[in-house]
């Protein structure tokens, strides 16, 4: 159902560890990457192998050493599961070079907590996320994308079906991937959290007042943050803190991984979303945020991202820094965004005269407005990540 072509592409020669949340299609993508009589497939989401081998891990290498030699790749979905099957993979890659594996999970917090052995340098670790614009191609439309996200099996369904299936996602799978993470029995502080994370996706980070709300700790809520983001829910945008001039706050921002689960969180699924309106610049925005983070990660781009915002509210939603150049990025969801718009950009300047000032908007043509380059978001996609 979601056969489309994906900008990420797992390497046919080399071990590989391949992350991403549930439903983002690593299944799929790992089934097209590789011709299915080369391949032992072990998905530890099976109870029969997951029983089997957490009885037993030795037996994946007794397994291993009886295939055909025409097996070249051996993949093993939601490893993190039983860690200790890394040790057996660490093994058979010391005593068959000509045998690649691939192993893909949800998380990696699981298996980095747990001490398992991540194979010493010897498997390059790769990240899938959600469809991308591009992914789609002529399937993409910018608003359903607003509302609904880009989770594979939920853009590409029927509207009704698409509603159910968020639901269930952030119903059922969030709250067990914090009880697999096991750093909580207090589901119901925990489901609070989720909601006020989403309510204050994108937002500066008020510690306190989400632990007030959610009636926990402090300390909870900081780690209930780590969660999402170690299992790829979430991404952390830090301040922007190289300037000594101006006084910078230090609260970072968190964007929730997909908008339709936002929206499922704060069920907001059946609202009209109308351009031109608080709550559509708002998801635009996030949507933005996390097709820069995709396409950062997809095309190895070793940029460094952050946001900028003074003591006086002077903001820009996006800085990006590739060790040469500095981007300042102001995201509009208007079609024809005003310099009165734009004032953050200018406040950045001061600090950073040579900084690009540049703004994503929903323009049909790029313009220029004084220093400030206004891209209609498309072209910037496709001029900047190419």
């Amino acid at each position: 159902m979601h056969s489309k072509n994906r900008l990420l592409q797992i390497p046919q020669n080399a071990h590989c560890f391949l992350f991403g949340p549930r439903q983002v299609g690593k299944s799929t993508l790992l089934e097209s990457s590789f011709k299915s009589e080369k391949v032992k497939y072990y998905n530890l989401l099976i109870e029969r192998e997951y029983t089997k081998f957490i009885a037993d891990p030795s037996l994946l290498s007794e397994e291993i050493e009886a295939l055909d030699e025409e097996i070249s790749h051996i993949i093993i979905d939601e490893v993190q599961r039983i860690p200790a099957l890394l040790n057996e993979v660490h093994y058979q890659i010391e005593k068959n070079k000509n045998r690649f594996f691939i192993l893909s999970g949800s998380s990696a917090r699981k298996l980095k907590r747990g001490q398992a052995n991540m194979l010493g340098g010897r498997a390059w670790t790769r990240y899938l996320f959600p469809f991308t614009h591009n992914e789609l191609g002529e399937d993409f439309q910018l608003n359903k994308a607003l509302v609904f996200g880009t989770l594979p099996n939920i853009y590409l369904n029927e509207l009704e079906n698409s509603k159910e299936l968020l639901k269930s996602y952030v119903d059922t799978y969030l709250t067990e991937e914090i009880k697999a993470e096991a750093i909580t029995r207090n589901i119901g502080a925990f489901t609070r959290f989720l909601k006020l994370a989403a309510s204050e996706s994108g937002n500066l980070l008020n510690y306190s007042n989400i632990a007030r709300e959610a009636a926990c700790s402090n300390q909870l809520v900081k780690e209930y943050f780590q969660v999402l983001e170690d299992t790829l829910l979430g991404h952390f945008l830090q301040p922007y803190s190289k300037s000594a001039r101006t006084r910078l706050v230090k609260h970072p921002k968190f964007y929730l991984f997909d908008n339709g689960v936002i929206n499922a969180l704060l069920k907001s699924l059946n609202e009209d979303i109308e351009e031109k309106t608080y709550r559509y610049g708002v998801l635009f925005e996030h949507f933005i945020i996390n097709e820069v983070i995709r396409f950062k990660h997809y095309y190895k781009k070793d940029f460094e991202l952050s946001f900028f915002r003074t003591s006086n509210g002077a903001e820009v939603d996006l800085i990006i820094e590739d060790g040469k150049n500095i981007y300042a990025i102001e995201i509009k969801s208007k079609e024809a965004p005003s310099k009165a718009d734009l004032k953050g950009l200018f406040s950045f300047k001061e600090i950073c005269p040579s900084a690009e000032l540049i703004c994503l908007s929903r323009a049909k043509v790029k313009r220029q407005v004084d220093e400030i380059t206004i891209y209609p978001w498309q072209e910037f996609f496709m001029s900047c990540f190419n």
